[in-house]
C-alpha cells in the first residue's frame, strides 16, 4: 500500500490557520512539496518556514484574497506550470458568518459562492493541465457536516457547503477518466477560531455563557469532545495519497460521530 507523497506537489488554500495550516502541515509531513495560498503575506511566510522538509523538499506560498476570484486567478495562473505541476488541491477557506438563512440578503450568498465555489471551479481549472500531464490529481474539498445535516443558525453555510458537494460530484465524474479523483472531507465540531467565533455570537444572541454553548456542543458528539484540526488533516493526507486511487466523489465525514445520517 502506497501512502507516500515524495514527487507531489500540493496546493492548499486558506492555510495559515485551522484546518488548512493543519492539512498543509500534514501533508509536508508525508513528503509532499507544499505551496500555501492565502492572503496575509507575512503569516503565509511564517507557516512555511515551520513546515517539515527534506532535501527534496522546496515549499513556498501565494498571497491572494479569496474574496477576490481575479487575485486567486493571477495568482495562481502566474505560478501554474505543466512542467511542474501540482498534483494535490486542497480547497478550503473560511465560512459564512452565521445566521439564519431566511434573513440573509443575497449579497450574502453572492459572496459566499464567490469564495467557495468561484475560487473552486476557477483552481481546479488552472490545475487540470498539471494533472493531465502528470497523470495524477487529487482534488480534496474541505466543506462542512451541513452537506448531510444542515447545521441550525449557518443558512448562507449550509447552502454553499450543499452546492460545493454537488459540484464536487459533477466533476469527479469529468475528471475520473483522467486519473483525477475529486473528494470532500466534511469537518465537524472542530476546535478552530471559526468555531470559537459562532460559539460566541451564539452566546451572545442567546444569552447563554460561553461555557454553555460549548458544552451543548460537545455533548451532541458520540466522542464527547471537539475534534482536532490535524484530525481532519489525517482524511486529507489519506485522500490526497495514491492508497486512495480508488475513492472518487464522496463525502468523509470527520466529526467524532455526530451526525445522525449515514
Amino acid at each position: 500500500m502506497n501512502w507516500s507523497l515524495q514527487g507531489k506537489r500540493a496546493l492548499v488554500c486558506g492555510s495559515t490557520q485551522g484546518i488548512g495550516r493543519a492539512s498543509a502541515e500534514a501533508l509536508a509531513a508525508g513528503g509532499a512539496e507544499v505551496t500555501l495560498l492565502a492572503r496575509n503575506a507575512e503569516a503565509l511566510a511564517s507557516v512555511c518556514d515551520g513546515l517539515a522538509r527534506d532535501h527534496a523538499q522546496s515549499h513556498d506560498f501565494l498571497a491572494a484574497d479569496f474574496t477576490q476570484p481575479e487575485s486567486v486567478r493571477g495568482a495562481v495562473s502566474d505560478a501554474a506550470s505543466t512542467e511542474r505541476p501540482w498534483h494535490i488541491l486542497v480547497n478550503n477557506t473560511g465560512g459564512p458568518p452565521g445566521g439564519r438563512a431566511i434573513d440573509a440578503d443575497a449579497a450574502a450568498f453572492i459572496d459566499a459562492f464567490t469564495a467557495h465555489l468561484v475560487n473552486n471551479q476557477t483552481l481546479v481549472q488552472l490545475l487540470v493541465p498539471g494533472f493531465r500531464a502528470s497523470g495524477y490529481g487529487r482534488v480534496i474539498n474541505i466543506i462542512s457536516t451541513s452537506v448531510k445535516a444542515p447545521i441550525p443558525g449557518l443558512g448562507v453555510s449550509n447552502t454553499v457547503r450543499g452546492a460545493v458537494a454537488s459540484w464536487a460530484k459533477t466533476i469527479a465524474a469529468e475528471l475520473g477518466p483522467d486519473g483525477v479523483t475529486v473528494n470532500n472531507v466534511l469537518p465537524g465540531f472542530t476546535d478552530t477560531d471559526r468555531l470559537s467565533k459562532l460559539f460566541e455570537a451564539k452566546a451572545a444572541k442567546t444569552g447563554q455563557t460561553l461555557d454553555q454553548v460549548r458544552d451543548a456542543a460537545v455533548a451532541s458528539i458520540p466522542a464527547g469532545r471537539l475534534g482536532r484540526p490535524e484530525e481532519i488533516a489525517a482524511a486529507v493526507v489519506f485522500l490526497a495519497s495514491p492508497a486512495a486511487g480508488y475513492i472518487n466523489g464522496v463525502n468523509v465525514p470527520v466529526d467524532g460521530g455526530r451526525l445522525p445520517a449515514l
